[in-house]
């Protein structure tokens, strides 16, 4: 069975507090996006992982979708299986990608071996994967708190805008970008925030890690910029990675040009 994981971006970014597990608690929309990688399983003699496409760092024998599969089957009788990933979303990216693939692993594996697992108790299973893997499940817009795998439902529909992301090719960790931040309140909560205009939302929505990594890499506010300059609505930095993604109504602009060793993925929401 095939399916392609997608990746998401943040429509702001709030670091709100340290907690006692070590984590931080947070506030932000997560708003899914069609740049995709490839996911396909299917049952097999023994099991096995093999990855195309983009290289993906460390073991792979620690790969999130190995995770995923050894996490049901801890539950449920489930054969071997050949799982293939071909990746496609830059890591270190702030995208989600690889949370997309264990969330998508789960998935696959209820259909095809029809687990008849309900959406709230893959979630379950995702939640213990990785922070952010839960929102995969459903995979639509949502206001995400705590650890980023607590949900609100959202009145938000981007459709008929563009979207551009651009990764310059900087891998950025989660330990690096959590090292540097500062968790604070935000003044507003993000429901509030998102039904202000799109077009005021360069003053009032924000992306906590943009402080602490902007001056560390300057290509990022560049690439933020110059969205702005070719008639973004909106541009932001997502997750604590190093993509910077730009909201075009309509159309995105055919002169936006970069360096030729960036990533770039653009689509309609």
């Amino acid at each position: 069975m095939l399916d392609y994981p997608n990746a998401k971006i943040n429509l702001g970014l709030y670091i709100t507090e340290k907690r006692p597990d070590g984590f931080h608690n947070l506030q932000s929309c997560f708003y899914p996006v069609r740049w995709c990688d490839a996911l396909e399983i299917l049952p097999a003699q023994e099991e096995q992982f093999t990855i195309t496409g983009l290289p993906v760092p460390g073991n792979p024998d620690t790969n999130l979708c190995l995770k995923a599969y050894k996490l049901l089957q801890q539950d449920h009788d489930l054969p071997p299986v050949h799982l293939h990933l071909h990746k496609v979303i830059p890591m270190g990216a702030g995208l989600g990608g690889g949370s997309s693939n264990a969330a998508f692993t789960l998935r696959i594996l209820n259909q095809l071996f029809e687990l008849s697992l309900s959406p709230e108790a893959l979630e379950n299973y995702a939640r213990q994967l990785g922070s952010d893997c839960a929102f995969f499940v459903q995979n639509k817009p949502v206001i995400a708190t705590e650890r980023g795998d607590v949900f609100t439902p959202v009145d938000l529909n981007l459709a008929g805008y563009t979207c551009v992301v651009v990764y310059p090719g900087i891998h950025i960790t989660t330990a690096e970008a959590y090292g540097s931040i500062k968790p604070e309140k935000p003044a507003c909560d993000m429901q509030m925030l998102l039904k202000q205009d799109l077009k005021i939302w360069r003053d009032v929505l924000k992306n906590d890690f943009e402080a602490a990594l902007f001056p560390k890499y300057p290509e990022l506010p560049q690439v933020k910029e110059k969205l702005y300059e070719a008639g973004a609505a909106y541009a932001s930095m997502t997750g604590s990675g190093s993509a910077v993604y730009g909201l075009f109504k309509g159309d995105a602009p055919e002169n936006l040009v970069f360096p030729g060793h960036y990533a770039i993925w653009k689509g309609l929401l």
